[in-house]
């Protein structure tokens, strides 16, 4: 096929864009940036790459939009004709073209959620919290509902595991280039407009000349500092203001008059510095390290907010008169710090409540470096003199500043403490074990014994210096028995001494394999026996958390046993609770790709078992997931508006009757679905030879290479065996692949098994979790390509493995799209198959780079080591591809 001329191509792409319904404020933003990149090309790049780019660009299109092999044939030929140092330019081209698109639909996003601002009515109660409040309080009464939302925690867990695939410079253009596109939009004048289009050029400039590649893996303390950007920019602010937001609309009229009815019910976790399963590089040090990050931006934040709402307090006393215990509060403060107090009130004549803030901030500002004779002891002592602000001004009749600004201080207080987010230490079970064995046997302990008890030490030293909340969650990965759990307290003992005191620890199991998880019930019986966690029990009114692994259930049994085994542990572990009267918390060990138990929260949290939420929701956020929902202050705010409302909605009678009634009617279904998808998965991945197979058919040991993360791939064994691989590069290598494998695999088999088609359609009208499965399914279909993954396998030259995985994957969208209707993968979502459509051929375009370089790598010599060149095409293959897929592990 002839390539097409200009016009034929312009009328290609116009029509192609046209075809996928782009609003038309965004299309003008794709094509602005579009043109930027093109410039910088014509003017950095090297001759001819613009016009490369080009040419691969309109090949995958037409690819793409006409499906004949003669066209598909076209594109990977243009691909495999470049140079390697022309390919190279060329997928950095396009990475750099998806880095600009994923900023304009966030900055669509931005758009939308603020023309949406205000409106409270939803047909759908799980859309915001406003209505699943109104919702739940027709099911249950205002009063109740009320107490519900009072006691509602949500509670996400930012982990490093490696999946980020862009590095921090070049996510920190991308945020200054976000900020010129709002300034744009509310520009006023031409030659401003103009002063902000040349900003963006130096922007894109900027990411076009930013290697895209970490040249070293960041260590544990750059993955902290990392997070805290998060926190920095966004959380601080967002998560008050978003209590905020969702108080007006459940005040009504003159909200700011009365006290709140939101508390404050969001807690930041983090595994960052903590997480020590498998990685060497997590030492006591680090998690002290990380401890005292955290907690200086979380003070330095508190202290500057003290200043500013102080300063905004010039209330005068005439106006606004002290209560008799504002009065003695300023004497107080005033004793302790009579210098800075004598110019504070030299400053702020007849201001008592701005002097008081202004103290408060120099108390705060002690906490962080230590000043002992000014220090706050601890996050509740502050909140105990901003109470007494708050109260002073309600008795004096200001209820705007004691509910407004202020109120968003104390909020943050209460939100973030001072420790910003509650550090959790995770370790293997197997750990603990061989540490005890060598404590038993009397013998000069290993340095990882030394270590392990030494970490028990930091835990206690963090408690000490920062409180109670600031760490004490232990989280045992692969629990496989009570004793794995008791493990953790013998281990705190020896690590004091018989006179010292531990550390207060909540160990918590991790449940991760099929057996593990079909064992937890069990396990959990006979540990609340042992005294340590009996004592604890009682010490948190009947506390527990439990964690769930997505990942390795997954990489076990198959996403659809895994599912099914998940909702009936969750189920088992509920009843459980309930019948020895502990609040339980489940806490979800997902990723953010659908092998991992990813997808939409608010949708998976409404298809859980009557009593698993109860109103308290735990899950782990982790590498582009955390940037892609709290990146930005308005979608944070979106999202944790979404949850909330789920979490909220999820224990409404009707929710819970409707969740059990269909587990139940459709339990049939389920176990056919269960033996059918495990034995289709089996027969895949215990075929002989299968690990090697798809360490060739697959990025998999290149994957390894990038620098994503301080963790390792693998926990230590070589690619002939997958027991020990972990679940992110497992789940990434198919993604890279353009096959997804382990977000649908057996499924087909599953729904053929069943064989009922109208059966089928009815659970997905009815079940929650069916449903939920199907359009997750459905979206990791629409994001993979039968003639790309072709190419991949055909690396690896078994044709009856590759056979198994195409025949599984057509017979698997055969059964969505019949069951979800519409035709084709996610007609009933048209603004995902939008977006997905709109990507698909751009990363179609990398995906044939990666290829051109992949086989290369496969067909070299023996013994001859791998051209750097061709690795470092590879690499920039995959960065790309993630940032067009937008989730990677």
């Amino acid at each position: 096929m002839d390539e097409l001329t200009q016009t034929e191509a312009i009328d290609l792409v116009g029509r192609y864009e046209a075809e996928h319904r782009i609003p038309a404020t965004m299309r003008a933003d794709v094509r602005m940036l579009g043109d930027l990149l093109g410039r910088v090309l014509r003017e950095s790049g090297s001759a001819g790459l613009y016009d490369d780019v080009e040419r691969l660009r309109i090949a995958t299109i037409q690819a793409y939009t006409d499906e004949t092999p003669e066209a598909f044939a076209r594109a990977v030929g243009i691909a495999d004709e470049f140079s390697i140092q022309r390919a190279d330019e060329v997928a950095r081209a396009f990475t750099v073209y998806f880095h600009l698109v994923n900023l304009v639909e966030e900055h669509q996003r931005v758009r939308i959620l603020r023309e949406r601002e205000g409106r409270t009515v939803s047909d759908d109660p799980s859309n915001s919290l406003g209505s699943a409040f109104a919702r739940l309080s027709e099911e249950i009464g205002s009063d109740a509902a009320v107490a519900r939302l009072q006691g509602m925690r949500f509670h996400p867990v930012f982990t490093a595991h490696p999946t980020e695939a862009r590095r921090r410079a070049v996510s920190t253009t991308i945020r200054r280039l976000s900020e010129l596109l709002g300034d744009r939009d509310v520009s006023s004048s031409e030659a401003n407009s103009a002063r902000i289009e040349r900003s963006m050029l130096e922007e894109v400039e900027t990411l076009w000349r930013t290697a895209p590649l970490r040249t070293d893996k960041p260590t544990p303390v750059d993955e902290v500092r990392s997070i805290m950007a998060v926190f920095d920019e966004t959380l601080y602010t967002s998560i008050p203001e978003a209590y905020q937001r969702f108080d007006d609309v459940l005040r009504g009229d003159h909200p700011s008059n009365e006290p709140p009815l939101v508390r404050p019910f969001v807690r930041l976790g983090t595994w960052v510095g903590g997480d020590r399963d498998g990685n060497p590089f997590v030492t006591a040090s680090v998690t002290k390290k990380a401890a005292g990050i955290a907690s200086e931006h979380v003070l330095l934040g508190l202290e500057r907010t003290a200043s500013r709402v102080g300063r905004a307090l010039t209330l005068d006393a005439t106006t606004t008169p002290p209560t008799d215990e504002l009065v003695e509060l300023w004497q107080r403060l005033r004793s302790a710090d009579e210098d800075a107090a004598k110019e504070i009130a030299k400053r702020s004549p007849n201001e008592p409540h701005r002097r008081i803030l202004l103290l408060i901030a120099r108390r705060i500002a002690a906490t962080r470096t230590r000043d002992a004779d000014l220090a706050y002891r601890d996050p509740e002592h502050l909140l105990a003199d901003l109470g007494v602000v708050q109260e002073s001004l309600v008795a004096a009749g200001a209820t705007r500043h004691a509910y407004g600004q202020l109120q968003h201080f104390i909020w943050q207080v209460e939100t973030f403490g001072f420790h910003l987010a509650e550090l959790e230490v995770r370790q293997h079970s197997a750990v603990h074990k061989k540490v005890l064995e060598e404590i038993e046997s009397g013998q000069p302990l290993s340095e990882l014994a030394e270590e392990v008890l030494e970490v028990v030490r930091a835990i206690a030293h963090i408690q000490k210096r920062y409180g109670p909340r600031a760490a004490g969650r232990y989280v045992v990965s692969f629990t496989q028995s009570a004793d794995d759990l008791a493990a953790v307290h013998r281990l705190a003992r020896a690590a004091v001494g018989p006179q010292g005191t531990p550390p207060v620890l909540d160990v918590i199991p991790l449940f991760e394999t099929f057996a593990d998880l079909q064992a937890a019930p069990g396990i959990l019986e006979e540990i609340v026996e042992n005294p340590e966690f009996a004592a604890r029990l009682a010490a948190t009114g009947r506390r527990m958390e439990v964690m769930l692994g997505y990942s390795d259930s997954s990489k076990d049994v198959g996403p659809v046993g895994a599912t099914l085994a998940l909702y009936e542990a969750q189920r088992q572990i509920a009843s459980w609770a309930r019948d020895n009267d502990i609040e339980l918390t489940l806490f979800h060990g997902r990723g953010g790709a659908l092998g991992r138990g990813g997808g939409p929260a608010n949708s998976a949290i409404l298809a859980q078992p009557p009593h698993s939420v109860d109103g308290r929701f735990k899950l782990t956020e982790q590498g582009e997931v955390i940037f892609a929902r709290y990146g930005d202050s308005e979608i944070a705010m979106r999202h944790i508006d979404q949850v909330a409302a789920a979490v909220l909605l999820a224990s409404a009678p009707s929710i819970e009757h409707r969740n059990e009634e269909a587990a139940t009617r459709f339990s049939d279904v389920a176990a056919i679905m269960d033996e059918s998808s495990r034995a289709r998965f089996f027969e895949l991945v215990k075929a002989e030879g299968f690990a090697p197979w798809f360490a060739t058919v697959t990025p998999m040991e290149e994957v390894g290479l990038l620098a994503l993360g301080s963790r390792p791939a693998r926990r230590g064994l070589s690619v002939s065996s997958l027991e020990d691989l972990r679940a992110i590069p497992w789940v990434f290598s198919w993604t890279q692949a353009r096959i997804n494998l382990t977000g649908w695999f057996g499924l087909g088999s599953a729904l053929e098994a069943v064989g009922d088609e109208d059966r089928l359609v009815e659970a997905y009208r009815d079940w929650p979790l069916f449903r939920t499965m199907i359009d997750n399914v459905a979206m990791s279909l629409a994001k993979s390509d039968d003639r790309i993954a072709r190419l991949y396998l055909a690396l690896g030259d078994r044709d009856d493995l590759a056979g198994l995985v195409l025949d599984e994957m057509g017979l698997t969208r055969d059964w969505v799209v019949r069951i979800a209707g519409g035709g084709s993968l996610l007609a009933n979502r048209p603004v995902l198959q939008r977006a997905v459509k709109m990507r698909s051929p751009y990363v179609d375009a990398l995906s044939l780079l990666q290829l051109r370089a992949l086989r290369a790598l496969r067909e070299a010599p023996e013994g001859v080591d791998a051209d750097p060149d061709l690795q470092r095409l590879l690499l920039l293959s995959v960065s790309g591809v993630a940032a067009g897929l937008q989730n990677t592990g």
